[in-house]
């Protein structure tokens, strides 16, 4: 440790005089100016001039098809050379699995003329106890699974009534036994009243980074596919992963979220269209760090923007949020420091922008968030109202929204903020057309 030490201090002291060394400003090492390909690291390597890219479509491309299977070929392709694009020419490409995206790719698109979208969504009962170790499951007869097909079980825990949800893929068959690309680690019990049913999302990840969605249409097929919960599925659903910028992306008549990431970070979701979901256009989730929502259409879903729990230091801004049959923006569980800049929320069902009273604890409201410049528009119906801060929510500043409304005063309130409300800024807020501008229920 000495030689070491000394060694150290000794090398510092000889390059202290050179003037060609150049020192990075993150932690006094060398900055690297002459990058070099090098086996295992993965910080520092030159800028390439070209990537692999594989072009997929229904005829005339380098793999062609119009199914999953296709474009997952080009897809795992890439992976093996470690990065590189992946470019669907004009088509419909109909799913029985998702994709599944590895990190270092650009999936590309030709916008409104490359359409994903998925078959109709079938159903079995699962007729065979398997336990949590078991890597299998047996159908019905007459179930209609086919190898390779994307699977989500779901069942009531034996142990505790909950619901149990798994998400497979059928890798091989005998008779009516399946097996499974992965364990069950969970029991799928006849006593829980078993089923598989043929949802998924269309595109999916887990655990990957630096990934580009681009130009592309994804269609749910909704009123021929049961409903998949955004803490599972989405049109595009992503779980624990960094670094995805989606753009140009209008994901559509998903019965369910249209696009969702759970505990995912630098997630941009930047140009894109959400519109027609079940649920939400676009679903922050748990966990999830710095998300950037800008510039995006969102509408015709039951929530615009769905603030989930502890998604902190993000940015919505210059958004278009209509029409949503409950809420333009919800935030709450946790959800702080965020900021909601120059958005226009109109037409919502219920509030324009939400602080959710979620579950209780000692400090679990929405804290330190900035609504700013936003244009709420028409929310609710004759009770309806702008902006509603529930729950212990603190240190909220909202400052210079214009709330509106041109549908007659009736009952409307234009900022409502609740008993238990902590510190709240509002500030040089222009409302007009309601009963009554302000509540403040909070004891003076």
């Amino acid at each position: 440790m000495r030689y070491l030490l000394n060694r150290r201090m000794m090398l510092a002291t000889t390059i202290s005089g050179m003037t060609q060394v150049s020192w990075s400003d993150e932690d006094g090492r060398p900055a690297v100016t002459n990058p070099r390909a090098t086996d295992g690291d993965s910080r520092s390597e030159p800028n390439w001039d070209e990537y692999l890219t594989i072009t997929v479509g229904n005829r005339g491309a380098d793999v062609n098809g119009d199914d999953d299977r296709a474009i997952q070929a080009a897809v795992d392709y890439v992976r093996r050379l470690g990065r590189g694009t992946v470019k669907l020419t004009a088509g419909v490409f109909k799913l029985r699995n998702s994709i599944y995206l590895p990190s270092n790719l650009r999936l590309l698109g030709d916008g409104d003329n490359t359409i994903i979208t998925k078959h109709a969504s079938h159903s079995s009962a699962i007729s065979e106890d398997s336990d949590w170790y078991d890597q299998e499951i047996t159908f019905k007869a007459g179930h209609g699974f086919r190898v390779g097909d994307g699977v989500f079980i779901t069942a009531a825990s034996a142990h505790n009534g909950g619901s149990e949800n798994i998400k497979r893929t059928l890798v091989a068959r005998k008779g009516n036994r399946f097996k499974l690309n992965d364990g069950l680690r969970k029991n799928i019990w006849l006593t829980g009243k078993p089923q598989a049913t043929s949802v998924f999302p269309l595109l999916t990840s887990e655990y990957s980074e630096d990934v580009t969605i681009q130009n592309l249409t994804l269609d749910g097929n909704r009123e021929n596919n049961v409903n998949m919960n955004g803490n599972y599925g989405g049109c595009i659903f992503l779980q624990d992963c960094n670094r995805y910028s989606i753009r140009g992306v209008t994901t559509r008549n998903y019965n369910g979220d249209g696009i969702s990431f759970q505990i995912c970070h630098d997630v941009v979701v930047e140009d894109c269209i959400s519109h027609g979901n079940a649920d939400l256009g676009v679903h922050p989730g748990s966990g999830s760090q710095r998300p950037l929502i800008r510039n995006n259409k969102l509408f015709d879903n039951t929530i615009g923007i769905f603030w989930c729990w502890g998604v902190r230091y993000g940015l919505a801004e210059k958004n278009h949020i209509k029409n949503n049959t409950s809420y333009g923006i919800s935030i709450g569980h946790c959800d702080t420091d965020n900021i909601m800049r120059d958005n226009d929320v109109l037409d919502s069902g219920k509030v324009g922008i939400l602080f959710r009273n979620d579950t209780r604890g000692k400090d679990f409201w929405a804290n330190r968030n900035l609504i700013i410049n936003n244009r709420i528009y028409n929310s609710g119906e004759k009770d309806g109202v702008a902006i509603r801060l529930d729950g212990q929510t603190k240190d909220t500043r909202v400052i210079g929204n214009v709330i509106t409304e041109n549908r007659g005063e009736a009952e409307r309130v234009g900022i409502e903020v609740n008993a238990e409300v902590g510190n709240v800024q509002l500030k040089n807020n222009q409302i007009d057309g309601v009963r009554t501008k302000i509540i403040d229920n909070r004891t003076p």
